[in-house]
């Protein structure tokens, strides 16, 4: 079992190191840092990537409990990514309440069907969460695929629920491992895709804000996070699921929420 289980642990570590060298790789605008300050980086992912997916998604139910929604006139509802559900969003949400916010989160299932799917999902959830606190609008944080989702919901329901938009490492003009990806809403981020291309010319009409990582190492080119029309804001470099749980990402969530 310990063989199996460091074999596993080792396949992993694999997948995470081939990832950074192929997204680094493929015309990353990052600046060159050194060698350890890359390990460290690297490192730090991989063990959040083995907190997200063996220890906070099995068990959400322990760690991630309901919403605590009260009146506010204008809640953050957090939208998650490829592959994941409420449960990313633990240590952001604390953080985002611990400065004064009503933060909602929401569970889009099931994981790997089209994106257009998932949109009701969010619709219902948006008028559930401006039910419970009052709010006529909400703000929108969307990390990965959960940026495009939020685009796809202003593209079909306008923007009379929704303030503002902010996205996270969002793969907006499509990411290379997404022909990796299972699902249809793999093929539909694969950049230069049909869905990709009508979204293009659909604007979110609300004030958005696309907070890049320029050294991510699931949207490559890191470039392709970029979305003509919005705000573009750097991030500190972290990796695509530990900005999750950096502390550097949630205050430059909380500057941008109403600047």
């Amino acid at each position: 079992l310990g063989g199996a289980i460091g074999g596993l642990l080792g396949v992993r570590a694999g997948i995470n190191t081939i990832t950074w060298v192929f997204g680094l790789a493929l015309g990353s605008p990052a600046a060159r840092m050194s060698s350890g300050a890359m390990l460290k980086m690297m490192a730090i992912e991989y063990f959040a990537f083995l907190r997200t997916f063996v220890l906070t998604l099995p068990f959400e139910r322990l760690w991630m409990g309901a919403d605590r929604l009260r009146e506010s006139p204008r809640p953050i509802l957090l939208v998650h990514g490829y592959g994941c559900s409420r449960g990313v969003w633990r240590v952001m949400r604390k953080r985002l309440e611990a400065a004064g916010h009503v933060v909602a989160t929401v569970s889009l299932a099931p994981p790997y069907t089209s994106l257009g799917k998932l949109v009701p999902q969010l619709a219902e959830r948006i008028e559930a969460v401006c039910a419970a606190t009052g709010a006529r609008q909400v703000v929108l944080v969307g990390h990965s695929m959960g940026g495009l989702v939020c685009r796809s919901y202003l593209a079909r329901h306008g923007n009379e629920k929704v303030s503002r938009l902010l996205t996270l490492s969002t793969p907006h003009q499509g990411t290379a491992l997404a022909r990796l990806g299972l699902g249809q809403n793999s093929r539909e981020m694969e950049p230069g895709s049909l869905w990709l291309t009508d979204m293009a010319s659909e604007k979110t009409g609300v004030p958005t804000i696309s907070l890049r990582n320029a050294y991510d190492n699931y949207v490559m080119p890191q470039d392709n996070q970029k979305l003509p029309g919005a705000r573009d804001v750097e991030l500190p470099p972290t990796g695509h699921i530990a900005q999750l749980y950096d502390a550097r990402v949630a205050a430059a969530v909380l500057r941008h929420l109403d600047d």
